[in-house]
């Protein structure tokens, strides 16, 4: 591999179909790039994501020793399966979407159109120049052991369905039994049709199969006191109730901690504390158990409830200090499903059920809500503002429909409270002070010591923190839209309400996914493979050690936990947790940060191959910088809808705005582009970055360009960032021509050569 490494010979293959030999001269490309790319070999095709075309590269792969495949035709997004090639460096350049899509068919274009799909031929030929073919680091082995901690139905599942594909697994539970919160349930909410009808919750089987498979062991009453390494090889310490610990293996780990409820007592207005006929759904689920289709008698006194009124969102949906900002879902089917409970055994007894906004996820949801109605519940629209306490509390609240002050006596009062999710510690970087306490000491060679006084869940010893970091209203880290199940520490998958609010049916649903990305990187880890989102990506970053200053940026910046530092404080690069983004390289002043595929040189030269023309010639040069897991593949969507933009422009794909150097900007400001455009992600809580900092990182970066531009004497507007998400078809084209429109009005680049 080596050998072939230093021994560079570029093949590049220019594709003629999907009218690209139509639009584009052919031979005229072939010249450049064997003029210009230096490409020892380069052959035309008609079709050449065909059979004979890739053949034809293969044999110059098998019989030339080529080593560096550059491919003219369509966007590397397109014919990933034809155009996969072993052990070469491959670049693809866009002649396809990059250019005769965007481009009008028009004679007058047709010589800015060449020049812009000659430019890209040159790049491409840069790009392979400088890269190397990946290869694994040798540090891998697959370890198909799954650890998961915590013993409820989230937590089970995942151990059935990775067993059944074959994976051993290890759950840790806490408690001295299996089944969580849903083994507190008398019933749970439906599963299927009719969806009428409170269910078993089905606990008991799931811990007989649990106990039953050979696959699965269950630690009860233990804790993991510490968690260390990598994907592929995790090593936990499990220590039992008694103190004894024992230390196992891991390839991947799936967090099903679940959720605890919110403390009622920080409701005071609802006399929680003070009347014991005011009570918790999980306490009123705790009644209903004891009576077992019987009566359901209230705790004050033993009556049998004749009336009983649940209150919505109690605690949630608030922003008063204290309170919940968040929905939990599962709470208005749990309150029908409650209210059934009383129905089902006397029909006679008043159930109300007083909500803002009644929500039933779920397939049957509505189905559920409806039968609740033909059983007799009653549904009131009212804002709860007090429960005042008495012999039988009685309930004030507002009557959104009458718009009246109303009360109720009742014999009792169910507050849904939601759920706090068992997250674990929250990160450094969300303890503002601290962490700004700690860079302190870091920077000054101080010793830092993480003092947070949450009970942790993983006990990481990664120095970002013990746990997870933690998104919006503490939920452990994992974008439920955009990124399910993954997490800011490679290889670890939460699962369940945990993750997002949700009941125990959704929960199992969830830990199948989680238990499926687990078991995902257990193999790709031990092929020496990213899991998550450049799968199957060999390169993982290395640095130049004479040249590191020791500065800890890449360290601290890393948004996954993948860089830590040697006694001397120089980085130690864990490649079974990178993510490939880059955001290390991005980070580093000094440049000494790489991949073998991607580096400062493989774009760096890229934008320094660009043809520039001179300030006369009334042909701008736009360099776009996007990302590759949005602002590409909206700008390909772009072109497929035939949205034109402008042929001054040159769009390099990064692998995150994160990986963006500043060392990038001021070489192509100096090399004579007029404008620069940076197409990121979606950043903040809200986030859409594959990378989850990435983007916002690069936000932060940026800030410091306008110091460049104005010691260049160059205008701001030259520069600018924007977020795009991947549907944002038809604004990218347009940002890339409004700033020809802001170049034609401030004048071209004065560093032009």
């Amino acid at each position: 591999m080596s050998g072939m490494a230093n021994e560079m010979k570029i093949g590049a293959y220019i594709c003629n179909g999907c009218g690209i030999g139509d639009r584009l001269d052919s031979a005229q490309l072939e010249s450049t790039a064997k003029r210009d790319g230096k490409a020892a070999i380069c052959q035309q095709h008609d079709f050449l994501c065909s059979e004979a075309g890739v053949n034809m590269i293969q044999h110059d792969i098998d019989n030339e020793g080529v080593n560096r495949v550059v491919i003219a035709a369509c966007s590397r997004r397109a014919k990933t399966d034809a155009f996969n090639f072993q052990n070469v460096a491959l670049v693809r350049t866009n002649l396809r979407e990059g250019v005769i899509w965007v481009r009008p068919d028009t004679d007058d274009q047709q010589e800015t159109t060449q020049e812009m799909a000659d430019d890209y031929i040159r790049m491409g030929c840069a790009e392979a120049k400088y890269a190397k073919p990946p290869a694994p680091s040798g540090e891998q082995s697959v370890n198909k052991n799954i650890l998961i901690a915590g013993g409820g139905v989230s937590g089970m599942k995942a151990a059935l369905e990775a067993s059944r594909a074959g994976y051993p697994c290890t759950i840790v539970e806490k408690t001295g039994a299996l089944g969580g919160a849903t083994a507190q349930l008398y019933k749970k909410i439906p599963t299927k049709a009719p969806y009428a009808d409170p269910e078993d919750t089905g606990v008991a089987e799931m811990i007989a199969a649990v106990e039953a498979d050979s696959n699965i062991t269950v630690y009860l009453n233990s804790t993991l006191t510490n968690t260390a390494g990598a994907p592929g090889r995790f090593a936990a310490d499990i220590t039992t109730e008694s103190g004894s610990t024992e230390t196992k293996d891991f390839g991947a780990i799936v967090q099903a901690s679940g959720f605890s409820p919110y403390d009622a007592s920080k409701l005071p207005e609802f006399a929680y504390g003070k009347n014991k006929d005011v009570v918790t759904q999980m306490e009123l689920e705790a009644l209903a158990k004891a009576a077992n289709g019987g009566p359901i008698k209230r705790p004050s006194d033993g009556k049998e409830v004749s009336s009983v009124l649940f209150i919505q969102c109690a605690g949630q949906r608030s922003k008063k200090e204290g309170h919940l900002e968040h929905c939990s879902g599962y709470c208005c089917s749990a309150s029908i499903k409650q209210a059934m409970y009383f129905k089902d055994q006397n029909a006679d007894i008043e159930t109300t059920v007083l909500f803002t906004d009644l929500r039933t996820p779920g397939a049957g949801g509505e189905n559920f809500y409806r039968s609740g109605q033909n059983k007799g519940v009653s549904f009131r629209k009212g804002i709860a503002s007090e429960v005042v306490d008495g012999a039988n509390p009685t309930v004030k609240f507002k009557d959104l429909i009458l718009d009246e002050d109303m009360s109720e006596e009742v014999d009792l009062v169910v507050l849904a409270t939601g759920m706090v999710p068992n997250a674990g510690q929250p990160t450094r970087a969300q303890l503002t002070d601290q962490d700004n306490e700690d860079m302190a000491s870091e920077k000054a060679g101080e010793e830092v010591e993480i003092r947070i006084d949450v009970e942790s869940i993983l006990n990481l010893d990664y120095r970002q923190g013990k746990d997870v970091p933690h998104m919006d209203n503490g939920f452990a880290d994992s974008h439920f839209i955009c990124f399910p199940y993954e997490t800011q520490r490679t290889g670890i998958y939460t699962a369940g309400p945990v993750r997002r609010p949700m009941d125990s049916q959704q929960a199992m649903e969830d830990a199948v996914g989680a238990a499926m990305k687990a078991i995902g990187a257990a193999e790709n880890s031990g092929l020496g493979r990213a899991q998550h989102p450049r799968v199957g990506d060999l390169s993982f970053p290395t640095f130049r050690k004479e040249g590191c200053t020791q500065c800890k940026r890449c360290t601290v910046e890393c948004p996954f936990g993948a860089i830590n530092e040697d006694e001397k404080g120089y980085p130690i690069y864990n490649e079974s947790r990178c993510r490939r983004c880059g955001t290390c390289m991005g980070a580093c002043p000094v440049r000494v940060i790489s991949f073998e595929n991607y580096s400062i040189d493989t774009v760096g030269q890229q934008l320094k191959a660009v043809d520039m023309p001179d300030e006369f010639s009334e042909k701008p040069r736009i360099l776009v910088l996007a990302c590759e897991n949005d602002a590409y593949p909206a700008l390909d969507m772009a072109a497929q809808n035939k949205l034109e933009y402008s042929a001054f422009t040159r769009i390099i794909p990064v692998r995150c705005l994160g990986s963006v150097s500043l060392s990038w900007i001021t070489d192509s400001l100096n090399s004579g582009f007029d404008g620069i455009i940076l197409m990121g992600c979606p950043s903040g809580d809200d986030y859409q970055c594959h990378f989850v900092k990435g983007s916002g990182t690069a936000q932060e970066r940026m800030g410091k360009v306008g110091d460049t531009l104005q010691s260049l004497s160059l205008e701001q507007e030259r520069v600018q960032t924007y977020e795009i998400s991947i549907t944002d078809i038809h604004k990218v084209p347009k940002i890339i021509n409004d700033m020809v429109d802001t170049i034609e009005q401030i004048g071209m680049s004065p560093f032009k050569f």
